[in-house]
């Protein structure tokens, strides 16, 4: 005789199997097991940098009207994060959009500045502009900038999103070069990590993973021997570890807010079926981040930053092969344009001073004394009383971009050191998520500055234009000659 279960009797019955189901899986969860234990990160050595080249003296341009420039250009939108090593940059385009008579008008240019500070919107909208220009080329131009250290893994991700476009539409690193982070990229702890680095471990560091600034964390404990602990999920007493943020200034405000999570307690590589809660106890960020940490909370000071790290932090911009090519002449003319832009604010300050109040407007944050302010770096005391290092940035003439790729006296491609020294070092971190890099040769096209420096060597030594050598266009147009 068949028992019949009533449609309660039924309902309870599915309870209980479902509870006995997630309690499986809870007591399965919490069965300690294998985890990729904290690594040891190795002294990491990074070529030397050299001074500012200016060592000559330039004409001074006059600045660009406050009239958009409408000149029927190429149109560019260039996704910039708040960055004081674009200084350059914000010359160069006199606005939000290229006003009339800027470096960037006499070049041809339209371009449109917007402040984006997540790395994954600037992919996705680099990945849309990819397909938006297979099926148009009519398409106007989207370009990126970033840290250069971050940029192996940043790369490797977007050559993987772009791959079934074909070869033509993968991601490309331009040498349209502004400058450099001098200081302001920067980890900041508790003092007591200065006077004794062993301090830092079982603390909690927040930053963007496999970027930049967190780089000058490892850096940094790779220099004093300290283990790091790569698994953001995980909490190891014997590490550094790290939080893990969306950009460099919800690392500072993690710190700020007191933020919180929850982490598996590991103890020699295996998990105990246990969670901790951990803090922010440092951060590795970038302006304003570094200056909210000081105004709003304060209590840390700089451990490590691009001051020491001088050539770590170049800044890089990425674009799609196939809209590279077709453009050349118009990447050679930005070079040329920046060139130009980075002698002018290295050589006058009221070119420092135009170029704040640009960055302000592109930023929407803040005024220009803020940015000039934090682009020449200051020390003073936080809202605790401690002494802190805050800003620092430095930009490019011709003769610092040839620097940086192998193209100056020395022939040292500096930046090629800092793309596969840190690429290795993420494989190393993170074998799973990234067993290999986009190699350097791939993700880099030097032709475009080289070209420039071939053909226009006045310009090492800030120059201008002869308007019977040069072909390129913006030589009729800069004042000057």
């Amino acid at each position: 005789m068949s028992l019949k279960l009533k449609p309660a009797g039924k309902f309870l019955l599915i309870v209980a199997v479902v509870a006995a189901g997630i309690s499986a899986v809870r007591w399965y969860q919490k069965q300690p097991k294998n985890v990729d234990k904290p690594i040891d990160v190795g002294r990491i050595v990074l070529p030397d940098t050299p001074e500012a080249s200016l060592k000559y003296q330039v004409a001074k341009l006059p600045l660009p009207t406050d009239e958009t420039a409408a000149n029927g250009g190429t149109p560019i939108t260039w996704l910039r994060m708040a960055w004081n090593s674009q200084f350059s940059a914000m010359y160069a385009n006199g606005g939000v959009r290229t006003k009339k008579g800027s470096l960037f008008d006499k070049a041809r240019l339209d371009i449109t500045y917007m402040r984006q500070d997540d790395c994954k919107k600037q992919m996705a909208e680099l990945v849309k502009f990819a397909n938006d220009y297979r099926n148009d080329t009519r398409t106007p131009g989207v370009l990126i900038t970033l840290a250069g250290d971050g940029m192996p893994a940043f790369m490797t991700a977007l050559s993987k999103e772009l791959e079934p476009l074909g070869a033509e539409y993968q991601p490309i690193i331009i040498p349209v070069m502004h400058g450099r982070s001098n200081g302001e990229d920067q980890l900041m702890a508790p003092i007591s990590w200065k006077h004794d680095p062993r301090n830092a471990l079982g603390k909690c560091v927040a930053g963007v993973l496999r970027d930049g600034d967190i780089n000058i964390l490892l850096k940094w404990a790779g220099d004093n021997g300290l283990r790091v602990n790569p698994d953001e999920t995980t909490y190891d007493a014997n590490a550094i570890n790290l939080v893990a943020a969306n950009e460099f200034l919800d690392a500072a405000n993690k710190y700020i807010a007191g933020y919180t999570e929850q982490k598996k307690l590991v103890v020699n590589g295996r998990t105990t079926g246990r969670d901790t809660t951990v803090g922010v106890d440092a951060v590795a960020t970038r302006t304003p981040g570094d200056v909210y940490v000081a105004t709003k909370k304060g209590g840390l000071v700089t451990i490590a930053s691009t001051k020491e790290y001088a050539s770590q932090m170049s800044n890089q911009t990425i674009t799609i092969k196939q809209w590279a090519y077709h453009h050349r002449a118009d990447i050679e003319n930005m070079i040329i344009a920046l060139a130009h832009a980075g002698d002018q604010v290295i050589s006058f300050g009221d070119a420092r001073q135009f170029a704040a109040q640009i960055s302000a407007k592109v930023y929407n944050e803040q005024n220009a004394a803020y940015w000039l302010k934090y682009f020449n770096g200051v020390e003073e005391k936080d809202v605790q009383g401690l002494q802190v290092t805050l800003g620092g940035s430095a930009v490019f003439n011709l003769a610092d971009m040839a620097n940086t790729y192998g193209l100056g006296d020395d022939r040292v491609d500096r930046y090629r050191v800092v793309y596969n020294t840190f690429g290795n070092l993420m494989v190393k971190m993170y074998p799973s998520k990234m067993p290999s890099f986009l190699p350097y040769e791939k993700a880099v096209d030097k032709s475009f500055l080289y070209s420039v420096v071939i053909n226009h060597p006045g310009l090492l030594q800030g120059k201008t234009f002869d308007k019977d050598s040069s072909k390129n266009k913006l030589a009729d147009t800069v004042p000057g000659e």
